[in-house]
């Protein structure tokens, strides 16, 4: 079974996420639609790549996933639909997919085309619906668009190494629903350049020299509960991704906050790792 999934940064106060899912259902009555986020930051390609690495794998071989951020048709940015690691992407030319195919490549890339047949300033509805539906059907993606080599590339979304391999320059790419700051560094990286060094991670004015595997193991069950209680304190850990995250332990982002309020770090500042 395939379906169809939907990525946007349009909110759901407007029309948009439901005119979508209309003009879906109207030519495709009994496909199954599946919302992965509709609460993308607005224009956020580095937060949309993050959020379809880390999700697109739970659905079936042959899901359809539509991807609609920063989306308008202009001479820096064309559309294109691919078909990656056995799914299918509909996206703009934008660099959002180069997180995903940093680990697979993809099998077919194709630049859309059928613009010439459409004019339209919401190209999620008018655009990728259209190909989305066509995909869906059985048609190939050569109908829908010339094969092209290769896509976008999103530079800030990779980390930079020093040349004598003792320090990962790295950038927060993500500011998840607890305020945890998840970093474009993952473990696989961290691994190959540290080799087992000792190491100081700088995120903003503080530093890190031991990575968790997850949040409690900052916590020391042997002592009594009582004298345990490590809520508040801050810590990095490598996510369910594998990612590098910065984060405050047991945060409350309605009282005390989390990582990205409470050390003062936002999208796209830097940090370092730097190994002895």
């Amino acid at each position: 079974m395939s379906l169809i999934t939907l990525t946007t940064d349009f909110g759901l106060k407007d029309h948009f996420v439901g005119a979508v899912k209309g003009a879906i259902y109207t030519e495709l009555p009994d496909v199954t639609i599946v919302d992965i986020s509709h609460d993308i930051s607005p224009f956020n390609i580095a937060e949309t790549a993050y959020v379809m690495k880390n999700s697109y794998r739970s659905f079936p071989e042959g899901s359809i996933h539509i991807i609609g951020v920063d989306s308008e048709l202009n001479q820096d940015t064309n559309h294109i639909a691919l078909k990656l690691d056995n799914h299918f992407f509909i996206c703009p030319n934008n660099g959002v997919i180069s997180m995903i195919a940093s680990d697979f490549k993809p099998e077919k890339i194709v630049e859309i085309n059928i613009h010439d047949r459409v004019e339209s300033s919401f190209p999620v509805l008018d655009v990728f619906v259209k190909v989305a539906c066509h995909i869906k059907r059985g048609g190939t993606l050569e109908i829908i668009g010339r094969v092209i080599e290769d896509f976008k590339r999103l530079i800030d979304i990779q980390p930079v190494i020093s040349s004598d391999n003792t320090k990962i320059t790295g950038s927060v790419i993500y500011i998840d629903n607890y305020g945890n700051v998840i970093t474009n560094i993952n473990r696989k990286l961290f691994n190959e350049i540290g080799k087992g060094r000792p190491f100081t991670m700088h995120a903003g004015r503080y530093k890190f020299t031991k990575i968790f595997e997850k949040y409690s193991d900052i916590v020391n069950f042997d002592l009594p509960e009582e004298q345990r209680n490590q809520d508040g304190q801050k810590l990095i850990i490598f996510n369910s991704s594998d990612f590098i995250e910065v984060s405050i332990y047991r945060s409350n982002m309605k009282t005390v906050g989390g990582a990205s309020s409470l050390l003062g770090l936002d999208y796209r500042d830097q940090l370092t790792i730097t190994f002895e």
